[in-house]
């Protein structure tokens, strides 16, 4: 077989382990932990799932060595915890037996110990260890480590890595970077020790060097062994690209791969996790300056999702392996359709953060663009219905693409109607932002694999109680969506207004000097990118913060675009649009011109509740999903669709 992307397919050797192509599956945190530190049930099938998708190495993340002074908050691997050890062998196996290598980073938080499962009461009153003697910005007092401590953490190291190769783990990470344990000894930032770890570079690799020899000693000479770093910091006082080099440099002997990434705990969160304002690959430097300085392979990650970049960076030598994490929460199976030439079946990561707000705010997992996610232990096959039936799916975006792509899946005879002359729903005013085009190509996306799991679509077809009663399904999913709100303010319907969704339609009409009429997620992001075109960009927002809808990962990226790119007015309420701009009433009642030659009305969405009246009792079976039910998210319409469709 001729592949595509033949670099990206190709096989590599560590150690005495070859894998089968160069994807990873990059380190993510698992859905379930146990109490005492155990890999759940339910980590288990999330990493399955990456294996069974065809990636050559999953990475089990965070293992952390050394309780006593990392808190409890993620998984141990301790001999004397009952099931510990058993659960680390079943993960291991689960991800071996679809041919992966599977992989346990090994790490220690040091002075950020138990900050992901602790509330802030908790972690005042915990031991916190680093380098240094320390206040954190939160306030929470560091003490260092004592060389005994350093000793004993070492060895925990190579106990925790013998532990793993004795689970059947083929690959380990040592996590060096983002701040965590061994990064804080590497970082000038954080390490102001004036002994043997500390001062000169050799010194701040010391204790990175004895964990590696630590862990060496403990596997064998042939096991590999991965080391995880930040390339830069890219925070002041932190060590930069220069010393980056100088560090993989002192660590090559000691490792099989040197694993490339960026940043640091709680500093550059939207550059160690590249967000969709900053380019794919934005870190991909990292890992091509180092590779030229040392002979052991290099691996890469951030926000790496296409094949074609993937393998130009194989190809031209930039790195020898690439890791992906949400990418493969997007699709599990971007690896196995890589290897099958079927690319364009690829569910695109819409680096939305959807995954990392969802672990921030429940410790679980969801995915916009995966329903599976989070859910995997309920299993990821299809089954086909016993019964075929007919389904009619009111509505082709998002959630009524994903429902009828599952349905016909099933095996029933699907039919989706559309009423406009193209698919995609509310995705389609995605087409004119470039930072969410991901977004726009989702609904091509979910539309080719509806049509070749067998989905009849029928464009121009608006979907009536008589229609329906003519087609006589056996189910009906009604995904109608939702329709923008204009309310009833003078000169809101004049020449000079944009509604945000119609803005792909109409954006030639859009002036240099532009108002956005509400400060909701829709209105900041488009505010976002008529700043980035150069245009001079104010917000109206009548509440006192702007994008309360925006998840909590996302937000913050999103507040420093605007800072960047748009005039910020909250606490004003609209009053009328003229020719001029929007006149509004300030948080004194006091009435102002925001002045601007185009007005971007961006007020929000509601249901299309009089159409779901309409349809509701039109056949045996009905089901309202995403806007057309409430007005919500893109992963609620993905999510209800396709578990509608497992109903009938």
């Amino acid at each position: 077989m001729e592949y595509k992307y033949p670099h990206l397919c190709s096989p590599i050797t560590l150690g005495r382990t070859t894998f089968r192509n160069r994807m990873f599956s990059a380190p993510m945190g698992g859905t379930d932990i146990t109490n005492d530190g155990c890999i759940g049930p339910k980590s288990r099938a999330f990493y399955e799932l990456r294996a069974k998708g065809g990636a050559a190495a999953v990475t089990v993340s965070e293992c952390m060595v050394h309780p006593a002074t990392d808190g409890s908050h993620a998984y141990h691997l301790d001999e004397s915890i009952l099931n510990s050890l058993a659960n680390a062998t079943y993960a291991a196996d689960a991800i071996r037996r679809h041919g992966s290598i599977p992989s346990l980073e090994l790490s220690h938080s040091g002075m950020f110990a138990g900050t992901y499962m602790t509330d802030k009461s908790k972690q005042k009153s915990m031991a916190q260890w680093g380098p240094s003697d320390t206040v954190r910005a939160d306030g929470v007092p560091v003490r260092a480590l004592t060389k005994e401590m350093i000793d004993e953490i070492v060895q925990a190291y190579a106990h925790v890595a013998g532990l793993a190769k004795r689970a059947g783990f083929e690959l380990l990470m040592i996590h060096g970077g983002h701040g965590w344990l061994i990064n804080q000894f590497l970082s000038p930032l954080f390490n102001h020790r004036e002994d043997e770890y500390g001062g000169s570079l050799e010194n701040r690799c010391r204790f990175a060097i004895e964990v590696l020899k630590a862990v060496r000693e403990a596997v064998g000479p042939f096991f590999p062994i991965e080391f995880r770093m930040s390339g830069s910091e890219f925070v002041e006082g932190g060590y930069d690209l220069d010393e980056g080099v100088r560090i993989a440099q002192m660590i090559e002997p000691y490792v099989d791969l040197i694993h490339v990434s960026s940043g640091t705990y709680q500093k550059t969160f939207g550059i160690t996790h590249p967000s969709m304002f900053t380019e794919h690959g934005r870190n991909v430097f990292l890992a091509a300056e180092i590779k030229k300085h040392v002979s052991k392979p290099v691996a890469t990650i951030g926000g790496l999702n296409d094949p074609a970049q993937m393998e130009e960076i194989i190809a031209s030598g930039k790195a020898d392996v690439v890791y992906m994490a949400r990418a493969l929460l997007a699709d599990p199976f971007l690896p196995n359709k890589v290897m099958a030439n079927k690319d364009e079946d690829i569910v695109r990561c819409l680096r939305c953060f959807t995954c990392m707000a969802e672990r921030a705010s429940t410790s679980t997992r969801r995915c916009t663009v995966n329903p599976l996610i989070g859910r995997e232990d309920e299993g990821d096959v299809v089954y086909p219905a016993p019964i075929r039936k007919k389904v009619l799916v009111a509505g082709g975006g998002p959630g009524g693409l994903y429902a009828a792509y599952t349905a016909a899946r099933r095996g029933h005879q699907v039919i989706l109607c559309e009423k406009e002359d193209k698919c995609g729903g509310i995705l389609k005013s995605e087409q004119a932002l470039p930072f969410k085009y991901e977004m726009y190509q989702l609904s091509g996306t979910y539309e080719k694999l509806a049509r070749e799991a067998g989905v009849e679509i029928r464009l121009n077809t608006p979907v009536t109680k008589e229609y329906v009663e003519k087609e006589a399904p056996d189910a009906l999913i009604i995904a109608v969506g939702s329709e923008p709100l204009v309310p009833p303010i003078e000169g809101l319907d004049g020449d000079n207004v944009v509604i945000v969704n119609n803005y792909y339609l109409e954006k030639d009409k859009v002036t240099d000097d532009v108002v956005v009429f509400g400060g909701g997620l829709a209105g900041c992001e488009c505010a976002v990118h008529l700043g980035m075109e150069g245009k001079h960009v104010s917000i109206v927002e009548m509440r006192d913060r702007l994008a309360p809808d925006a998840n909590v990962r996302h937000r913050p990226l999103l507040m420093a675009e605007i800072d960047k790119y748009a005039k910020v007015y909250t606490n004003h309420r609209g009053l009328c649009v003229t020719k001029e701009g929007i006149v509004c009433a300030d948080a004194d009642g006091k009435e102002v011109l925001i002045p601007g030659t185009t007005v971007i009305c961006a007020l929000g969405q509601r249901s299309r509740k009089n159409l779901v009246d309409e349809l509701r009792g039109t056949a045996p079976f009905v089901r309202v999903i995403g806007d057309a039910e409430r007005v919500s998210t893109i992963t609620n319409a993905v999510y209800w669709g396709y578990h509608a469709a497992l109903d009938i």
